[in-house]
C-alpha cells in the first residue's frame, strides 16, 4: 500500500524532499530535544549517534565518550560531535539529560554505578548485567535510585507497537499466548509481557535444542556466498507467566539475519488473534472477520518523497503513525528513537519510565533460564527477585 501527497506549503512534494529540512518543517511546537551523552564507539553506539545526525531537532548527543582516541577522532569526523577518553569530562563539558551506555557486558554495571553514584539518569544496552549474580549486586547498589532505564526498542518499532497496540485496545479479547520467533531471549520475553500485559514474578520455563541444517546467507559482516547448508541450532521454550497466560519462544542461530527464518509474532485472545500482518477477531456471536495490516509507504511508483514508512493501516484505520517521517529510519530506527524520546521525557520527569531496570533485570534472568532448561532438559523455575517489587 502507497502513500501519495500533492503539494506541501506551496512545494511540490519533490522539493520538500530534497529539501535538507524537510524533516523539520512537518514538525509544529517541536519541544526542545532530549539531551544525552553515549558511552561507547561500536556499531550500537553508533546508532545513538546517527539518530541525533538525522534528527537534530529532537535530539542532542552532548559528548560520545570513546576509550581509544582514533574511533572519537572518528565520530567527530561523522557526526559533528565532541569525544571524549572519559565520562567525567564528558559531563563536566556539557550535563545531558541522561547518558547512554553501549558498551561490552562486563563494563555496564560498572559505569551505571558509577554514574548513577553521581546523580545521573542511564540508559544501559541490554542486558544491565551478564549473569543472575552481576544483577542482583547491580540491583543491591542502584536499584534504589530509579535512574536507570534499560535500552529494549522492541516493543516500540512500528510493527510490534501496531500490534501490541491492537491488542491493548481489547481488538481479539484478553490476550492468553505469545509466539515469539523473530529475535532472542531477553528481547522475545520483553514482547511476550508486553503481549500479555504479564507483571515481573515467578514464571516457568520448559526449553529443549534442536540441531538441522540451514543455509546462512548473511551475517553482520555481510553476505556470505556460502549456499552450503550448515548444522544451526533452534531453542524452543514455553514459558508460563501465570495467570493463565504463556508464551512460547523459538529461535535459530543468526535469526536476526536469516532472510530464510523471517519473523514471526502471533498473539493468541478470548476473541480473536494477531498473527504477523494478520487479525482475526469476532465481529459478533457468528461472523469471524480477518483483516489485514498494511504498511503506508511513499517513494513507490511515481512518488518522489523518497522511501519512508508513513502508517501502518487496519481497515482503512491508522493503527500506527510513523513520528520520525521524514528521516526514513528502519524500522529498529523508529523504535530506538522512541526509546529515546520516551527516556529523555522520563529524565526530565515529563513521562513514565520507558523499561526500567527491574524488568530489564527480569526478562534477562527469564532469558538465562531459558538457556539453562535447553542444556540441562529439564524444567527452570524462576523464583522472586529483589527487583520483582519494583
Amino acid at each position: 500500500m502507497t502513500h501519495l501527497r500533492g503539494r506541501e506549503d506551496g512545494r511540490t512534494a519533490i522539493s520538500a524532499a530534497m529539501t535538507a529540512d524537510a524533516v523539520r518543517t512537518k514538525r509544529i511546537d517541536t519541544p526542545a530535544p532530549c539531551r544525552y551523552a553515549v558511552v561507547g564507539s561500536g556499531w550500537r553506539a553508533l546508532a545513538y549517534l546517527r539518530l541525533a545526525h538525522l534528527l537534530p531537532d529532537l535530539f542532542e548527543v552532548t559528548g560520545a565518550v570513546t576509550r581509544r582516541e582514533e574511533p572519537g577522532r572518528q565520530v567527530e569526523t561523522d557526526f559533528g560531535v565532541r569525544s571524549f577518553r572519559s565520562v567525567e569530562d564528558a559531563l563536566a563539558a556539557d550535563r545531558p539529560d541522561f547518558v547512554v551506555l553501549s558498551v561490552p557486558w562486563p563494563v555496564t554495571p560498572e559505569l551505571t554505578r558509577a554514574l548513577v553514584e553521581r546523580g545521573v539518569p542511564v540508559l544501559a544496552e541490554t542486558p544491565p548485567a551478564p549473569d543472575v549474580d552481576g544483577m542482583r549486586s547491580l540491583w543491591a547498589d542502584v536499584g534504589a535510585a530509579d535512574l536507570v532505564q534499560v535500552a529494549e526498542q522492541y516493543p516500540l518499532m512500528p510493527l510490534h507497537a501496531a500490534r501490541l497496540g491492537l491488542v491493548r485496545d481489547g481488538l481479539i479479547g484478553v490476550p492468553g499466548s505469545a509466539q515469539v520467533s523473530s529475535t532472542h531471549l531477553y528481547h522475545a520475553v520483553a514482547l511476550m509481557r508486553a503481549a500479555l500485559g504479564a507483571p515481573i514474578g515467578p514464571v516457568t520455563v520448559d526449553a529443549r535444542a534442536f540441531h538441522a541444517p540451514l543455509v546462512d546467507p548473511i551475517t553482520p559482516a555481510g553476505w556470505t556466498f556460502d549456499a552450503e547448508p550448515k548444522r544451526a541450532r533452534t531453542v524452543l521454550a514455553t514459558i508460563d507467566f501465570g495467570d493463565d497466560r504463556s508464551g512460547l519462544y523459538d529461535f535459530t542461530d543468526n535469526q536476526w539475519w536469516n532472510p530464510v527464518r523471517p519473523d514471526r509474532f502471533t498473539v493468541r485472545g478470548s476473541t480473536g488473534e494477531v498473527h504477523d500482518e494478520t487479525v482475526v477477531r469476532m465481529a459478533d456471536a457468528t461472523t469471524p472477520v480477518v483483516s489485514r495490516i498494511e504498511r503506508a509507504v511513499t517513494g513507490v511508483g511515481m512518488n518522489y518523497e523518497g522511501a519512508d514508512l508513513t502508517a501502518l493501516v487496519l481497515d482503512g484505520r491508522p493503527v500506527f503513525r510513523n513520528p520520525y517521517e521524514g528521516a526514513r529510519l528502519n524500522d529498529d530506527e523508529v523504535g530506538t528513537a522512541a526509546l529515546l524520546s520516551a527516556t529523555g521525557a522520563w529524565a526530565r520527569g515529563e513521562g513514565p519510565a520507558p523499561y526500567p531496570l527491574a524488568e530489564g533485570m527480569h526478562d534477562h534472568r527469564v532469558g538465562i533460564a531459558i538457556e539453562e532448561s535447553a542444556e540441562r532438559g529439564t524444567a527452570v523455575e524462576v523464583g522472586d527477585e529483589a527487583w520483582g517489587g519494583r
